[in-house]
């Protein structure tokens, strides 16, 4: 068994220890002796996006993403063959905004997204930012799971229909908002940084599985001794609920 995966913008999106994300899935597939096969595509490059079981794109500031955009929309149609064959999307914050309408970033400067979804993402003027600890109670093909790490983002995404999970501790979507990220049952877009997954051992294992049940079908995970996550974990979102 092999878990194929693509990671866009490697050397430009790798925003608050994004990299993490992809040390955490290539380290819970080797656990498992499952075939852990890393790609990368940055600018000017083009890939033939469907073979891939998942794809990882990161966060960066506005800088990154005006430096990208024209870039992104080049791999638009081989994206799109991409998620029309059944690949896994996560996306982390700057890589969740543009696959959606456009980001506006503070000054007014107008990005477009690759469309794909209707949200879209503006970066208000009164400067408020999203920033510190996130807990949310998210949904995961009807899996309830509880997801934490950090968020630090101007950007305000609004029009998002079937949001990731609902905000316990933190911002979310907008400025102390009720809803965080973006999940249609492919296609996961978040703004947890931190990095997203080394704490997030359930959240880690449904990628895996998801990703990999695109080529195998049913897919069963040998499970792992989480101790050192799971008490990780705990003491972080317990301390957050007490502030």
């Amino acid at each position: 068994m092999e878990l194929n995966i693509l990671w866009l913008y490697h050397d430009v999106m790798d925003l608050y220890g994004d990299r993490g994300n992809i040390q955490t899935l290539k380290y819970r597939c080797e656990k498992r002796n499952i075939q852990f096969n890393l790609e990368t595509c940055g600018l000017n490059e083009h890939t033939d996006y469907k073979q891939f079981d998942l794809i990882f794109m990161g966060g960066g500031a506005d800088k990154e993403q005006k430096i990208l955009a024209n870039d992104l929309i080049s791999k638009k149609q081989g994206l799109q063959d991409a998620l029309q064959q059944g690949t896994i999307f996560l996306l982390i914050c700057g890589g969740y905004q543009l696959f959606g309408q456009y980001y506006t970033d503070a000054n007014g400067n107008k990005i477009p997204g690759l469309a794909f979804y209707d949200y879209y993402t503006t970066a208000p003027q009164n400067k408020k930012r999203c920033v510190g600890n996130v807990l949310i109670q998210a949904n995961l093909d009807d899996e309830i799971i509880e997801i934490c790490g950090f968020e630090n983002h101007g950007g305000q995404t609004e029009n998002v229909k079937t949001p990731l999970g609902k905000v316990i501790v933190g911002h979310g979507n907008q400025y102390k908002h009720q809803f965080e990220g973006f999940y249609n049952g492919q296609v996961i877009g978040t703004y947890i940084h931190g990095p997203l997954l080394p704490k997030n051992a359930k959240l880690s294992d449904f990628i895996i599985k998801k990703a990999l049940t695109r080529r195998y079908g049913k897919v069963t995970l040998i499970p792992l001794d989480d101790t050192f996550e799971n008490n990780a974990f705990k003491m972080i979102t317990e301390r957050m609920k007490k502030t």
